[in-house]
């Protein structure tokens, strides 16, 4: 399914899938919202994942803290139904955008978006908050949603 790199030209002007996974066998993969254009989530792909993404027209991803794939939503019913897969122009990151099943929510936290919080610069960080929630109620309960299953947050 993926071509081997061979030059510049291919991976930056051709039409073959020539994608450039890092040292640990990823590929950075931003999930924004087909609906809203909003950012959901930042994740990371291995081969297995983006072929699986690309197979089923739904979004797959790798765990980097329980070293697995996911189906993201299989566990939630939210998943998410892929309307546009890009690779960027050097094919070392994934853009998905898409269309969300069930909640419009992406977060594992109960938000819509895993980016529901802002970090202030300048000025507003001498207002003395380190970050400043953006989303003002979450989308769902988490613990309804997921139960007992174990939370993929590593401290």
């Amino acid at each position: 399914m993926f071509n081997k790199r061979i030059s510049i030209e291919q991976v930056e002007e051709g039409r073959e899938l020539a994608p450039k996974f890092d040292e640990s066998g990823l590929i950075p993969a931003v999930t924004t919202s087909a609906k809203t254009g909003e950012v959901l989530m930042l994740g990371y792909m291995n081969k297995e994942a983006l072929q699986k993404t690309i197979e089923t027209g739904e979004a797959h991803y790798y765990s980097r803290s329980r070293k697995i794939i996911w189906h993201k939503g299989a566990n939630s019913g939210f998943k998410q139904k892929i309307v546009d897969l890009r690779i960027d122009d050097d094919q070392d990151a994934v853009w998905l955008n898409v269309e969300l099943q069930g909640l419009e929510a992406s977060c594992h936290v109960g938000y819509r978006s895993c980016f529901y919080r802002s970090i202030p610069t300048a000025e507003d960080r001498k207002k003395g908050e380190d970050l400043i929630y953006r989303e003002d109620k979450k989308a769902f309960d988490p613990v309804e949603v997921y139960g007992d299953v174990p939370n993929p947050t590593i401290v």
